[in-house]
């Protein structure tokens, strides 16, 4: 069936056959480099760049500098069925890759892959792949190239040339009539270029965070147990939910740290995380002597001060129950029996053992007796 091609409707995708080597100046390490292509529908104006994989993101990436080329964005892009595009290859219904689907809906552009085995669906650039072997990959063969970059701005030059090479039964060029007919009728670029990204998918832990990289970002607390579609740049984690974004994080390389924000935690976990070492001791002043030196004594058991604060928030808390004076009494006899646990002084309250005087208090009087014997017996 002969197709009809409307100006900035369609652009037809695919990787060329060949691959171009690259040598590494420093290992002398040679790896190959694959040459995407790209054509328009109604012109046939060409666009090609080298990627060192066919990997999702060399996919997308390469896409996001196709629009950059064009100055514009065609309603349609028209894929093979890559597993750089497509998940799941089917005749009818097609499952798209997330994040090259992300990166459609961001440039408003519709996904329509090819049919499977169907070559002629996407003819238009079929015939480009075999123009960039002849005009490309072949003029290319016998030069040395030592990084992409390098080996882009050589495709480009060529690019150029091809663009610009007179049709053979029709007037003009692949360059004039995308001037004159593709480029008019493209959609605009959005303001900002999509950033690439990696979608997952992540259940929120008991503590309200997420493990991403071995680094943990934490979520409000109420979507604990939710499953959360991740998104995950270079600089930022995002964090949605029923296509919601609930937290936003700027990405960390540390391994096994926490990112917390405030808002994420219940009331009382802030409450806890909002206390200093200053805040905890300027209340302990408050209720007196023996309190102040047995935080001083619970802090020195730790390996850092910090791992302290919840267990000096929990004993400040007794006061409420108890009263600041028995509190007091309680640090008191929990410092002369050299025990510094949360448990032991609420042990302590509950036993009413605050109310008894401690050993060395008790003021215990000599016993005279005819069978005790003195220290003189012993002269």
């Amino acid at each position: 069936m002969r197709q009809e091609h409307i100006a900035g409707e369609k652009v037809f995708v695919d990787y060329a056959g060949g691959t171009v080597p690259i040598i590494n100046p420093e290992t002398k390490e040679v790896k190959q480099a694959n040459l995407f292509v790209a054509t328009l529908g109604a012109s046939n104006y060409m666009y090609a760049e080298a990627t060192w994989s066919m990997g999702t993101s060399a996919w997308v990436n390469a896409h996001v500098n196709l629009f950059n080329f064009l100055g514009g964005v065609p309603k349609i892009i028209v894929p093979d069925n890559t597993k750089s595009a497509i998940n799941k290859s089917n005749y009818y219904d097609p499952e798209t890759n997330i994040t090259y689907h992300k990166m459609a809906l961001h440039y408003g552009v519709a996904i329509l892959p090819a049919r499977p085995r169907k070559p002629k669906d996407k003819a238009k650039v079929e015939k480009s792949v075999q123009i960039c072997q002849t005009w490309i990959l072949a003029a290319l063969r016998n030069r040395t190239f030592f990084s992409l970059g390098e080996l882009n701005n050589a495709i480009a030059e060529l690019l150029k040339i091809a663009n610009n090479k007179p049709f053979k039964k029709i007037k003009g060029t692949r360059s004039s009539w995308f001037e004159t007919i593709d480029k008019p009728a493209l959609n605009l670029l959005p303001q900002k270029q999509f950033e690439e990204a990696i979608w997952q998918k992540c259940r929120v832990q008991s503590d309200y965070h997420l493990n991403i990289d071995d680094h943990y970002y934490s979520v409000p607390y109420e979507f604990v147990g939710k499953e959360i579609e991740i998104r995950d740049t270079q600089k930022t984690i995002e964090c949605f939910y029923k296509g919601k974004r609930i937290a936003s994080h700027i990405k960390s390389v540390e391994k096994n740290k926490k990112t917390t924000l405030d808002i994420h935690m219940p009331k009382s976990h802030r409450a806890i995380a909002g206390m200093n070492k200053n805040e905890l001791f300027m209340k302990a002043k408050v209720i007196g002597p023996q309190t102040v030196e047995l935080f001083n004594k619970i802090i020195a058991s730790k390996e850092h001060e910090s791992q302290a604060f919840k267990t000096l928030a929990g004993i400040l808390r007794l006061a409420k129950s108890y009263g600041e004076d028995r509190l007091e009494a309680a640090s008191e006899r929990a410092l002369f029996i050299n025990s510094y646990a949360y448990t032991s002084i609420s042990s302590i309250l509950k036993s009413g053992l605050d109310k008894q005087k401690n050993p060395t208090l008790l003021q215990v009087a000599a016993i005279e007796h005819e069978n005790i014997r003195g220290s003189n017996y012993f002269n």
